[in-house]
């Protein structure tokens, strides 16, 4: 096995990539009880136009196929996954992201036992007409419950303004509509394009032997046969890269205004660790801008403009990557205004927070040690290929060498005014 050490957090991570393919990352944490374990596979809700394995002509399934294809690896014959973990005294439990599918468990016993059934429910795919058709009713009742979730019309209605031509526009468990036309056979064959050992990592965290662990998975992995294998070809790109929809408006039931400025990456981020460093530089320099304690926050605040329900995100996934800026507000046209204003300003604004700089960069620090201490967050935290194998310990690293000139660097790269977008959902008039 690979030791990789991280001599300022006395931890050390073991990796074996298995004659398979298998990404394998073992790291054993002192004075745990628990294990938790995360198999994933590099299959999201954006990966739906690709070649199957052995073919030459590409295929475009049904949006949610990925989605759907995880709610149904529970289910086996003869048994439900969930259940056989139960069993074994384990919490399982899986999601599907825009560009990964995982499964986990945790357990304080039984850990080979767990083990094996995660490999196992995972690499076995058993999928009948039958049990496809009752999990659209399941599915289709999930997708209406967020039809009525306002924050979540929000959200998803930056991405169409961000993306009217790249899969992310889409829910990630797809429509009523589009989860209907899934077939048994749609899921054969996603599965076979994308669950392959060679797409796919284990990532063990706790109470662990890593050699032990490896032995067991080794053990495992060899009593199964996989054919050969070719990286999935998908097209998930963005058509028109820099068409947005500018402003879009909605009515629902609610009593206030909701409101959220979208800014889309209009140029690729860079690949691997510098990826990686792009996303925690970003992170840093929203949080001076609009974070709880920055200037422009407490101004907004103090005018009523926004309140505690304003928040921000910035998201790094394949193939694309936005920061939006959201919450509900009595003075939608003033906070549109505001948040545009201060993005306009954020190179000349962050050259004069060298001070507020350092205290954020200590805070942000302070916060990733606090989810070392967190088996779920230091396995959940691991992005695979996608930043070259890099973990938590790897982006406490990057802040520790960061800079305030970086960040200026960043903000003409990454604020582009020609990539902002809004939304806002009002309230029904006469409610």
């Amino acid at each position: 096995m690979h030791k990789r050490v991280y001599k300022a957090f006395n931890e050390t991570l073991y990796t074996q990539t298995l004659a398979n393919g298998l990404q394998v990352n073992l790291l054993p944490k002192r004075g745990f009880h628990k294990t938790y374990a995360i198999f994933s596979t590099n299959f999201g809700s954006i990966d739906r136009t690709f070649i199957p394995q052995n073919e030459t002509t590409a295929v475009t399934q049904p949006a949610g196929i990925a989605h759907f294809l995880e709610h149904k690896m529970f289910d086996k014959k003869g048994y439900d996954a969930f259940d056989l973990f139960g069993k074994y005294g384990a919490d399982s439990n899986a999601f599907t992201s825009f560009t990964k599918t995982s499964y986990l468990f945790s357990a304080t016993q039984n850990v080979r036992k767990n083990l094996e059934i995660l490999l196992n429910f995972v690499q076995e795919p058993y999928f009948t007409d039958d049990s496809v058709a009752k999990e659209k009713g399941i599915i289709g009742q999930e997708i209406q419950m967020y039809d009525d979730d306002a924050d979540w019309q929000l959200y998803m209605g930056i991405l169409n303004n961000l993306y009217p031509n790249h899969p992310a526009h889409v829910d990630i468990a797809g429509t009523t509509d589009s989860i209907d036309k899934i077939t048994t056979h749609d899921l054969y064959l996603a599965y076979k394009t994308f669950y392959h050992p060679v797409n796919m990592d284990l990532f063990v965290v706790g109470n662990i032997d890593p050699e032990e662990i490896l032995k067991w998975v080794q053990e495992n992995q060899a009593s199964k046969n996989f054919k050969p294998f070719k990286e999935p070809q998908v097209d998930n790109q963005d058509i028109k890269p820099k068409e947005i929809v500018k402003h879009r408006v909605i009515s629902l039931p609610i009593n206030r205004t909701k409101c959220i400025v979208g800014l889309k990456g209009l140029d690729d981020i860079p690949a691997g660790r510098e990826g990686l460093a792009y996303q925690l530089q970003a992170n840093l320099m929203f949080y001076l801008l609009f974070g709880e304690s920055s200037e422009q926050y407490l101004k907004l605040y103090d005018q009523g403009i926004v309140d505690d329900t304003f928040s921000y995100e910035f998201d790094v996934q394949r193939s694309f990557h936005y920061a939006s800026f959201s919450g509900d507000t009595d003075q939608p046209e003033a906070f549109q205004t505001q948040i545009k204003e201060i993005l306009g300003q954020a190179e000349q604004r962050l050259s004069h927070l060298t001070n507020q700089f350092e205290l954020a960069k200590k805070e942000m620090l302070g916060r990733l040690l606090q989810r070392m201490d967190s088996l779920e967050a230091i396995a959940n935290s691991y992005d695979g290929q996608m930043f070259d194998q890099a973990t938590i310990f790897d982006q406490a690293e990057i802040y520790e060498k960061m800079t305030l000139d970086d960040l200026i660097r960043l903000a003409p790269k990454l604020i582009n005014l020609e990539g902002l977008s809004t939304f806002e959902i009002r309230p029904v008039k006469g409610k």
